[in-house]
């Protein structure tokens, strides 16, 4: 979808992005470590990072948030991660709570192909996150 220049011109913006809020960072909120959609922050801190990186882009346009753990579990991309006694983690399978469970009905005029496609994704997602078969979540 859309040209095939938008993923070198998105990655050139947030190449630029990324280092002005590096250098421009105060000590209050400058992260320890810094990669691409994780960052690391001390305790107490992620809000003054969030709203030093909402004052960066020029534009006000693009907007950033970020997530706090509770009951030892954080989301992540489509993971929950919950810390366990004993220092271990057990990964789920998450979705936001406005997450509608809605797909492509399967009487609508879209190729067979795209609608197994959805079937064979959330399987494949399946095999790849779930790694116990606890269902205490």
């Amino acid at each position: 979808m859309g040209s095939p220049l938008s993923p070198i011109a998105a990655n050139l913006f947030m190449e630029w992005f990324e280092n002005e809020a590096i250098t421009t960072a105060s000590d209050n909120c400058k992260p320890r470590v810094w990669k691409r959609y994780v960052e690391v922050i001390k305790k107490g801190k992620a809000e003054n990072l969030t709203t030093h990186l909402n004052q960066v882009d020029p534009t006000n346009k693009i907007k950033f948030t970020y997530e706090e753990e509770s009951d030892n579990s954080i989301p992540f991309l489509d993971t929950l991660i919950t810390k366990k006694d004993g220092g271990s983690f057990k990964l789920c399978i998450y979705r936001q709570p406005t997450h509608t469970d809605q797909y492509l009905q399967f009487q609508s005029p879209h190729p067979l192909h795209h609608k197994l496609g959805i079937v064979r994704t959330l399987i494949d997602r399946k095999d790849a996150i779930i790694v116990s078969e606890e269902t205490d979540r």
